[in-house]
Parts: C-alpha cells; structure tokens; sequence
C-alpha cells in the first residue's frame, strides 16, 4: 500500500485527485467486467486513445491498476490491465455511484444492472454500519475530526 504525504489532509480530495477525472471510474468499472485489454476497453467507452493511455497510466501511477504482458501468436507483447488491492476496494464506490444514481437520476427502463450476491442471488445495497454491525441512517451519520 502507498503511503501519502499528510497534504491535502482531507481524504476525500486525496481521493479525488485520483479517481475523480471523468474516465478513471468507467475505465475500473469496465475492468471489474472483465475487459482487461486496451482495446476492449477502449472499445467499451469509446474513449480517445490518447486519453485512456493517459488515465491509465495515473491510475498505474497510483497502484489502482497493475499491469500483466501477453501476447498474441504473430503480434508484438501488449499490457493487459487488473485490478490491485485498492483497486478491488473500489467495488464499493462503484456501488454507492450506482446506487446514488438509480435513486436519485432513475431511467424510465430502471436499472442497467442489479447488485446481488454471488451465491442465493439476493439483492445488496451500500450502507452505514457501526462498529456493532448495525445499519446507521444516512441522517445520523457526521464526519467528526479526529481527537
């Protein structure tokens, strides 16, 4: 895991300074799909060439996406790209995105996928829990500066 310095002190805009251009949660979201290679996700999004080369190599930068060459018979070796550690831990971001969004900006034609779980199908949602494991309404919950 990267160490940060302590500037900006804030978590979230350290975050942001990452995550927050337009493409770099659509090119992980694609990658939690199963597109790996360059093309397929460029394909996927529809994304400049210059501009992917460019998220992906900051989201490399900062250890969300690592890198695995392959290569095809007859072609020359090419990067595919994965998820790391802190890139998986993104899942839950996505989720809260997508979440947020099917509440508060629905399609008429609903949901373009379901959060469900891998084994029993059952539907899952992002939410507070406190450190006893119990669901904390959005209204009760503060962000406190640390004593």
């Amino acid at each position: 895991m990267r160490v940060y310095s302590d500037e900006p002190a804030c978590s979230i805009e350290r975050s942001v300074g990452i995550l927050g251009e337009r493409w770099s949660l659509l090119i992980i979201r694609e990658i939690f799909r199963g597109h790996h290679r360059f093309s397929e996700i460029r394909e996927a999004l529809g994304i400049a060439p210059n501009l992917l080369s460019a998220r992906l190599k900051s989201l490399i930068d900062a250890d969300v996406i690592d890198t695995r060459t392959y290569q095809e018979a007859g072609s020359r070796p090419r990067d595919s790209y994965h998820l790391t550690a802190a890139g998986k831990n993104l899942l839950i971001v996505l989720a809260a995105f997508q979440q947020w969004g099917d509440s508060n900006l629905p399609r008429p034609s609903g949901p373009s996928a379901l959060r469900r779980t891998r084994h029993g199908d059952r539907p899952v949602r992002v939410a507070f829990l406190d450190d006893a494991g119990n669901e904390v309404p959005v209204s009760e919950v503060v962000f406190a500066a640390p004593e």
